[in-house]
This record gives structure tokens, sequence and C-alpha cells, in this order.
């Protein structure tokens, strides 16, 4: 039986090229902070208890999304996931869904930043901007794009997607809230170019509208909305 003063991690581990399938292996670590992070615990893990335990993370400061994983039922960022929120004296955690697990919490992001390439995440004037020069932006047209431009693409949205378990094309809720993101962006002329992107069977018409990317969002933003928005946008631009 634990002590009140300690808790479990029951934490996912494979390395394909070792171990014939998944398992599940606990530890024990002191619980002396109520301010104790689940990243944090994890480096207690590899530092002192088992260093060949492979996860990933950078800032620490939920900024980079780096940390996200599943964290006792739901995807989260390890760093800013307090132990004693999840009011358990054992934290389960797994690596992101949907995607290659090259080792324990590790995942191979490749399909993901492949899709995230594959929308043009970057500003094109098209024929109808000036090249050069500054584009001026009223505090009201930058407002549209306010909560669009918060994505960390930490693939939580990614991996809670019904719909990306299944189809391997499909673009997902992260493709979708960028492509948004920019066809509400005033300097940008490529909007018909991106609407092109998500009109077809891989696009916003697979969408479930389960909601789990907008629940799971480390920051609070609106995969749905977005999709719901391309929806409506690829309707009034149709000729």
């Amino acid at each position: 039986m634990m002590r009140k003063d300690t808790v479990c991690f029951n934490v996912f581990r494979f390395h394909p090229d070792n171990d014939k399938k998944p398992y599940f292996q606990k530890f024990e670590m002191p619980f002396t902070r109520k301010d104790l992070t689940v990243l944090e615990g994890l480096y207690y893990i590899q530092n002192r208890l088992d260093n060949s335990l492979a996860f990933r993370s950078s800032c620490r400061a939920g900024i980079c999304g780096s940390c996200a994983m599943h964290i006792n039922g739901k995807y989260r960022l390890a760093c800013n996931t307090l132990v004693s929120k999840l009011k358990s004296n054992t934290v389960t955690i797994r690596p992101l869904a949907h995607m290659p697990i090259l080792k324990d919490l590790f995942v191979d992001m490749k399909p993901f930043w492949e899709k995230y390439e594959h929308i043009k995440p970057y500003l094109m004037p098209g024929k109808s901007l000036p090249t050069t020069g500054e584009r001026i932006q009223s505090p009201g047209e930058r407002a549209k794009v306010d909560i669009l431009i918060d994505c960390i693409l930490c693939a939580c949205c990614h991996s809670s997607c019904p719909v990306t378990a299944s189809h391997e094309k499909y673009l997902g809720p992260m493709a979708f809230l960028n492509i948004d993101r920019f066809v509400s962006d005033t300097r940008d002329g490529a909007k018909a170019e991106r609407l092109a992107i998500v009109n077809d069977e891989h696009g916003v018409w697979r969408c479930h509208t389960v909601f789990n990317c907008q629940e799971v969002c480390p920051k609070d933003l609106d995969p749905s909305g977005s999709i719901a928005h391309l929806k409506m946008e690829i309707v009034k631009n149709i000729n």
C-alpha cells in the first residue's frame, strides 16, 4: 500500500527493437510538493530510477508543445499538468496516438509535420496583394486571427481525433486550424488555393464533429470552429 507522501507513475514502455509488445512499468516516487508537474516526475524517473526512459520535452513552460502526451485519460502537456490536480495517487502516461512509437513516450512526428507542410503555413500574397513592402492591417482585421495564431503544434488535437486514427491521409484539426489562420488573414492572397487544399476527401468534410480536438487543446483554441468556418467559406466561394 502506498504512503500519502508518494505517487505511482504507471508509464507506457516500448522499444520496437527489443520488445515484442508494449507494457506498463510502475515507478514509485516522493510526492511532497503540491506544485510537482508530470514532467518533473518523468525527469525524476529518468535521473534516479531508470535512465532508459524516453520522452520529449523542451521549454517546460507550456510554450513549445514538445511534452504533449496522454495523462490519466486525456491528452495534455506534461509540463503544466500538476500531479495534485489529477486527484489520483496513480499517474498513467501513454504516448501521443496515431504516430509510430520510436521508444516509450517518444513518437515519430514525421506524419504530423508532413501535414503541416502540406497546408503551406506561410503568407502568400497572391496576385491581388503587393509582393514587397508593408501589408497594413487594421486592429479589427488583426483581431480575426488573434486566437488562431496561438497553436503550439503539440499534436494533442491530432492524437485525440478519431478520424486521424482511421484515415491516414486525413489532414486533421491542427492542419485545419492553421489553414483557417491564413484564410482569415487579410495579408494573405491565396484563399482559393487554401480552400482547395481542404475541399476534398481528406479535408474538412470528413470531420465527424466529435469536438475532441477542442476539448484537449492546451491553449483553449477552437479547431472545430475553424473547420465550420472553412466549410462556410468553401460554400460561399463555389463558382
